[in-house]
């Protein structure tokens, strides 16, 4: 709590003592007066304290209230300065947007090269992508942007019905947004609303943009060079941790590990370069064809590794076919049509990430056309 702030507490205190006293000092000497009269002074001046003890009493409540509203903020805003992790940043702007008065929901947007980053408390994930925020049409800086809604009397549940969003203090990067909202009819967020948002924005933005840039140089960090994949070194710690979360909430979790049929004799005919060429389409292709919730990572050579999340042996297969399909189905870059096998194993009770994996690359050994007659897949649940 701010020295001001516990300077204001103890004053409003320290009057109503005072008026506590001299209230019972006047109702102690006045109360001897038997006359008419004189009770009724006693009475006005009574009335008259006790309204200013319950003035100063809501004072001293509002005080309170704004006090612990301050002090919460500045531990958001402690939190928010002192991690470098963007989710944490952003989780812990919401929680401070949202701690503010009369707000039910908050959101924040962060625009770059790809698509948005957003993020919100209040409202569900997908309703908060859809959620539209922008400046004047005319491309005119403002200072903030109001939002009302309408909807038509029947409407269900308790929407949304006005908001209000300001910039983030970010002067290096694309346009940012942090937004607030609230569910009563009768609440539109006023110029005081404004400038706690803004005070809010002004020591978000900076901390957003730092985890924002070193997100970016980790994900940089965490990429193979030629194929645009995740490297070995990134395939190899989110496997712990896929397999370590599948365990702890009895989850599915399966493995597949490619390789293309003959690299060596192709990197042999077209050299270094042409062979490079042939690994980058593929990367290319296997990244069409996994679905977005799987990771598909460059394990090394011509050796890829997808992580399939949630998933099982069948859901593995599927995945499988879908790859081979995509590379084999049409020439790929110079080296024409190009076979791949597959080692697909499913997560046991007692596997860690290494023998999960350990049982993959073996499964993809034995799958190879030489050893199997041709077939391209192997079983991994036997």
């Amino acid at each position: 709590m701010r020295p001001r702030t516990v300077h204001v507490l103890i004053g409003i205190c320290g009057a109503l003592g005072v008026c506590v006293v001299v209230l019972g000092v006047f109702v102690a000497v006045l109360s001897r007066r038997t006359s008419r009269r004189g009770d009724e002074h006693v009475g006005t001046v009574v009335a008259a304290l006790e309204s200013r003890m319950d003035e100063l009493a809501r004072d001293l409540a509002g005080a309170v209230e704004r006090a612990e509203e301050e002090s919460r903020r500045s531990r958001f805003l402690g939190g928010i300065a002192g991690s470098i992790d963007l989710d944490e940043v952003l989780e812990q702007t919401l929680e401070a947007a949202e701690s503010l008065p009369g707000v039910d929901a908050a959101l924040v947007r962060l625009e770059g090269d790809g698509d948005p980053i957003v993020a919100a408390r209040g409202i569900p994930a997908e309703q908060a992508e859809r959620q539209a925020l922008s400046g004047p049409p005319d491309g005119s800086v403002s200072r903030a942007v109001e939002l009302v809604y309408r909807y038509a009397d029947n409407a269900a549940g308790e929407p949304i019905r006005s908001g209000v969003a300001v910039p983030l203090a970010d002067d290096q990067r694309g346009a940012g947004l942090l937004a607030i909202f609230t569910r009563d009819s009768a609440r539109r967020f006023g110029d005081e609303d404004v400038t706690r948002l803004e005070e809010l924005a002004g020591r978000a933005g900076p901390a957003i943009a730092n985890a924002r840039e070193f997100r970016e140089m980790r994900l940089q960090a965490d990429l193979d060079s030629l194929t645009g994949l995740h490297n070995r070194r990134y395939f190899h710690e989110t496997l712990a941790r896929e397999v370590a979360r599948a365990h702890r909430y009895g989850r599915t979790l399966a493995l597949v590990l490619f390789d293309l049929d003959d690299f060596k004799e192709i990197n042999d005919r077209l050299g270094h370069l042409g062979g490079d060429s042939v690994l980058a389409e593929a990367a290319e292709r296997l990244h069409e064809a996994v679905r977005s919730a799987d990771i598909p990572c460059r394990v090394g050579g011509d050796e890829f590794g997808v992580i399939v999340p949630e998933a099982g042996q069948e859901e593995a297969q599927l995945l499988v076919t879908r790859v081979q399909r995509a590379i084999s189905s049409r020439p790929l870059a110079q080296a024409g049509r190009v076979r791949l096998s597959a080692g697909v194993a499913e997560l046991r009770n007692e596997d860690d990430a290494v023998a999960l994996f350990e049982r993959a690359d073996e499964l993809l050994y034995a799958s190879k056309p030489e050893r199997r007659g041709g077939l391209s897949a192997a079983d991994g649940t036997s």
